[in-house]
């Protein structure tokens, strides 16, 4: 693992309690994520969905609770340990999206919210070729993230000392690369920020993986 897949891992292990406090109950004000998590969902037809950078596996638990199978990834092992406790009717495991601990086509579907963020520009091309490894034949990708160019380092987060960057994104460009890694792009959706959220703009994709 480099230096900044390290960084990014300790700095989720160190927030990981009161990141779950306070982002754990979100989707309870996120209508429109819980609409594209349906489409998913129906997209996954019983089949198994991965929830990639699943945090405390907030999303999963949402996802398990709509009837899904679900598989949480994340990097950061503290993160994992909470989502085990916390989440008992998904499973997780620890792993990085540029290796992911799954096998091939073993997923109907995935959804990635707000992990891609912590990519450096040159792995976003490679973590989609890996996600659409374990993607079966036409299995589909929730991607979201911020948008924008810029890039914010954080040293400190809540009270406690990290270091992580969050990385802005165009939709465009994550489009070309899902295109490039073998995805047909078929939403494209912005949003403004709600008021229980950081203020910044939204962006979502759900793409398909092509045969």
């Amino acid at each position: 693992m480099g230096a900044d897949r390290a960084r990014v891992r300790g700095s989720y292990d160190t927030v990981a309690e009161e990141y779950a406090g306070r982002i754990g109950g979100e989707l309870a004000h996120k209508a429109v994520d819980r609409a594209l998590l349906g489409v998913v969902l129906e997209e996954a037809a019983g089949g198994v969905v991965a929830d990639l950078g699943c945090g405390p596996g907030h999303v999963a638990r949402w996802l398990a609770g709509h009837g899904a199978e679900v598989v949480g990834v994340d990097l950061s092992p503290r993160m994992v340990e909470l989502a085990r406790r916390e989440q008992p009717k998904a499973t997780f495991r620890t792993g990085d999206l540029l290796a992911l601990p799954a096998a091939d086509g073993e997923f109907a579907a995935a959804v990635a919210l707000y992990s891609v963020i912590h990519l450096e520009p040159d792995e976003l091309a490679p973590a989609f070729a890996e996600v659409r490894r374990v993607l079966r034949p036409g299995g589909v990708l929730l991607v979201s993230f911020h948008l924008g160019t810029e890039v914010r380092r954080m040293e400190e987060w809540w009270g406690h000392q990290v270091d992580v960057d969050f990385h802005f994104l165009e939709t465009g460009a994550v489009a070309d690369h899902l295109a490039r890694a073998g995805f047909g792009v078929e939403v494209r959706m912005e949003r403004e920020g709600l008021p229980e959220e950081a203020p910044t703009r939204r962006g979502y994709l759900l793409a398909r993986r092509t045969e």
